[in-house]
């Protein structure tokens, strides 16, 4: 069967896909049709965080199989409401969650929460439901969260977007504060930009946004559905700067593989949400919250610390790579959220890596995003910069050819 002949045939041509059938998982592995194993240093897009099929996540996905898949939420399911408490107990001291599907619907979420807010807190001369996103930015792919999202190629045939969505300048606070007036409900921002390209928000322009909300009298929004999950070494990236938001969303790396975005909020807006004003019909499924359940065992302190160890020797290496070639402008990130940004087009990177069994990404035309379980180890490292060190010596070596 032609596997890739059929796709091109019937599934709408939206994803531009790697030449690759993958047929196992395991671990920080992929196997091809072939049998070939590739170390994956993706994890499909920062999601299994835990590593590829984890015992513990199948284990509890079969038992709440055996009991039952689904039952709507019109009815109590112990693995959503067990999973709430447990959420928004390592969140917030008081507060509550909404569960859905996706990342873009836990964003879409916090934009009505927050604009539901804004009128129950307006006057009624002035209502507040503007909201301050950033350029660079990516929050989804429904009309909302594009419309919310700072990047001008992903608006395109799309117009018009949905108003009241304005853009600042990412980690500049006076760009901020010129852009707030009576109409802005809320700030809605990514810690840590992954679409974008790995750029992580400066630590005190974090304080400075959370002071400047508070000030206001606005929602602070921290959208983590790729960073967090213990991506930077914390369970959420906003640990790393000592801010909390009003709202942080979830999804991606929340199931370890299976459908599920969750919308945590605070005691100060959680209360706007009454019966009728949001729904989803799979938002929560028992299935997605029992392998969740799972997932929060199992990200705690010492699995942290272990990710975090490997991630500094990550640093180490890639840091001697940049020394050996010039084509490499510079390496940011935080824990193992990680961009290696070049003076090239990475998508050749990318194939000759994978066609050496290392499995990568390039966002933003030029920035290599290492997203690997947080499982990995030294030994995982040192086989991923042997592999990015080859590939990066064949394609300077055509770079130069082309053009000097």
């Amino acid at each position: 069967m032609n596997i890739k002949k059929i796709e091109s045939e019937y599934i709408m041509q939206t994803y531009k896909r790697n030449d690759l059938v993958i047929k196992k998982s395991k671990d920080q592995f992929l196997w091809d049709e072939n049998g070939k194993r590739y170390l994956d240093f993706f994890s499909g897009i920062s999601v299994c965080n835990v590593g590829h099929c984890n015992k513990l996540v199948v284990d509890a996905v079969k038992n709440q199989i055996n009991n039952f898949i689904h039952i709507s939420n019109l009815y109590y399911g112990s693995p959503q409401i067990i999973l709430a408490k447990k959420l928004v107990s390592r969140t917030f001291e008081k507060g509550k969650v909404f569960f859905s599907n996706s990342g873009a619907e836990a964003n879409e979420c916090a934009i009505k929460l927050a604009r539901k807010w804004g009128f129950l807190n307006s006057s009624k001369i002035c209502n507040k439901y503007e909201i301050v996103c950033f350029n660079n930015s990516f929050h989804g792919r429904t009309l909302a969260t594009i419309s919310a999202t700072g990047q001008e190629k992903f608006h395109k045939y799309l117009m018009p977007l949905q108003e009241k969505f304005v853009f600042a300048k990412f980690n500049d606070i006076n760009s901020v504060k010129k852009l707030i007036n009576d109409k802005t409900v809320a700030v809605m921002i990514e810690p840590i930009q992954g679409e974008g390209g790995i750029f992580p928000s400066d630590k005190m322009f974090l304080k400075a946004l959370r002071k400047l909300c508070d000030d206001k009298n606005i929602l602070l929004i921290f959208d983590e559905i790729q960073c967090g999950v213990g991506r930077t070494g914390k369970f959420y990236a906003f640990e790393n700067y000592d801010v909390k938001p009003d709202i942080v969303t979830l999804a991606k790396s929340l199931a370890n593989g299976l459908p599920l975005g969750a919308t945590i909020a605070n005691k100060k807006c959680a209360y706007a949400f009454e019966y009728g004003d949001h729904g989803s019909t799979f938002g929560g499924n028992p299935v997605s919250c029992a392998a969740s359940l799972e997932v929060l065992k199992i990200v705690n302190s010492e699995f942290l610390n272990n990710s975090l160890k490997v991630a500094k020797y990550l640093y180490v290496r890639l840091e001697e790579l940049k020394e050996k070639f010039s084509i490499i402008k510079c390496i940011r990130g935080i824990g193992l959220m990680v961009g290696v940004d070049l003076m090239i087009n990475g998508r050749d990177i990318v194939t000759c890596c994978m066609n050496n069994g290392l499995i990568i990404n390039c966002t933003s035309d030029t920035v290599l995003r290492l997203l690997p379980p947080l499982i990995i180890k030294e030994s995982d490292v040192d086989f991923a910069i042997k592999i990015l060190e080859e590939s990066l010596e064949y394609q300077t070596k055509n770079y130069t050819k082309k053009y000097i």
